[in-house]
Parts: structure tokens; sequence; C-alpha cells
């Protein structure tokens, strides 16, 4: 996680693993922190006994995973997990506490569709490509997924294929940019895919598929100053005693994306 969390609790020497996002904790606040920040991640794989366990032996607050123990067993609400944690430190002010009601409010109340759908947002957002791609796949295979809004399969199949793409896994991508296209995904969707064909196709294959799906100028033109731009992008060069580091960050970065 970015950033700096000045710290009013004991820090642990054990962290606690959030699964989710391949991540390790080791405060108070910094689950907090996750937890206001990724609500839509919010679920059984964090809040568990384990969880208590660590907030008891770890943070030194027995209280505190006295009061989480009871909701475990009966996980329904992102509340009723929520609120003793943030009250512990008082890690929200007034404003924020009410804010973060509407939004648990607004997440209780939509279909269980579209909160899937967020829930693979958030895995991406936190680059977690893999995970997300999971969550999106079980979710195109669910019947009740039209019922919850007509353009949502579109949406998630944009989202699908944007995830492979940061895998750099071009041709599953191409493909859900085009039922993207076929479900309701539109112009940006029509425009994506494009971008995505002329990466892996000859101009001459891309030309003509162009000319097969009839896309009018405007677009078309659209995708070659997006395509002009790109090429024109300097490449950055890097200092041969930083190669080493570079792909091992990179190698870092791979692994906690992929989750493996």
């Amino acid at each position: 996680m970015g950033g700096y969390i000045l710290c009013q609790t004991k820090k642990a020497e054990v962290p606690y693993f959030i699964e989710n996002i391949s991540t390790n904790i080791y405060s108070l606040e910094e689950l907090c922190y996750y937890l206001y920040h990724n609500l839509y991640l919010v679920d059984k794989t964090i809040i568990n006994e384990n969880l208590c366990n660590w907030i008891q032996k770890e943070l030194d607050l027995p209280k505190l995973a006295a009061k989480l123990r009871p909701c475990v067993g009966k996980f329904a609400s992102a509340e009723d997990i929520l609120y003793p944690v943030f009250k512990e430190i008082n890690y929200l002010t007034y404003e924020e506490l009410k804010a973060l009601n509407m939004q648990i409010q607004k997440l209780d109340s939509e279909p269980v569709p579209v909160r899937e759908k967020h829930k693979g947002d958030s895995l991406v957002e936190n680059g977690m490509y893999v995970n997300a791609i999971h969550v999106y796949e079980k979710l195109l295979e669910r019947e009740d997924l039209k019922d919850a809004g007509a353009e949502l399969a579109g949406e998630v199949w944009y989202n699908l294929g944007c995830a492979y793409s940061y895998l750099f896994q071009m041709e599953k991508a191409l493909e859900c940019f085009w039922k993207a296209c076929e479900n309701g995904g539109g112009r940006e969707a029509l425009k994506t895919y494009l971008i995505c064909y002329f990466t892996i196709h000859t101009q001459e294959e891309y030309e003509n598929r162009i000319k097969e799906l009839g896309v009018e100028k405007e677009l078309a033109d659209e995708v070659h100053e997006t395509l002009v731009k790109f090429t024109k992008v300097p490449r950055q060069e890097v200092e041969p005693q930083r190669i080493d580091a570079m792909i091992e960050e990179f190698m870092k970065e791979y692994h906690r994306s992929t989750g493996s």
C-alpha cells in the first residue's frame, strides 16, 4: 500500500497476509486503510478467525478481537467488522463515517453481479490481474448477469479484456474487447478493439478489418491518432547498473499481480 500511515497502536512482528491483493499489513492503521479503500474486497478471505487471532496476539487488542469474533461466523454486512475496527482508533472523521455509511448502504443494495463486477475492478486497481480475471470469468457464467442491467455484460467483457492486456495476453484481450462490442460496449469498446487488433495484426489485415466492420471515418481517424501518439513515445535510457534491479522489480510485481 502506498503512502505513510502514522501508527497509534502496536506494530505486529508477524504480519497479517491479505490474500486478495497479496499484501502484508503490520498495524491496525494499515488494516483500516485497506478496509476503507477496498470495500468490495471485504469478504471471508479477510474477515475470519485468523484476523481475530492476529488482532489479539500481534496487536495486543483482545477487547477488539472479542468484539469481532461474534460477527465472523455470521458475517453478512461489511459494517459488522468495519465500524468496530475504525472506532478503535477513531480512524475516520464524523463526515467520513457518514460517507462510509452511504457507501455501505449502496453496496448492500446492489445486485450480486454488480458487486462482483466492482470486486473485479478493485482487484485490477490493485494490480491483481489474474484474480480479477477469475472474478470476471465466473461472473460471465452467471445466469442473472443480464438481469442486473443491459450494459453490465459489455462492461465486464471490456474490463476482462483490459486485465488480459495488462498481462500482455493480447489475443485473449482482443476476444474480450470484441465480446464487449457485441454486448453493447459502444464506441469506446470498438475503439479499444481496433487498437488491440492493430497491435497483433498486419497493417493490411487491420485495414481490411476496418472495411469489414464499416467503421466510420471519424472513429478510424481517432484510432489512427492514438496509434501515432503511441509510436512517438520516446524510449527511456536505462543505466547498465540498473538493469538487474529493474528486472528484479518487474519479477516481484509480476508474481504479485498473478498471485503466484
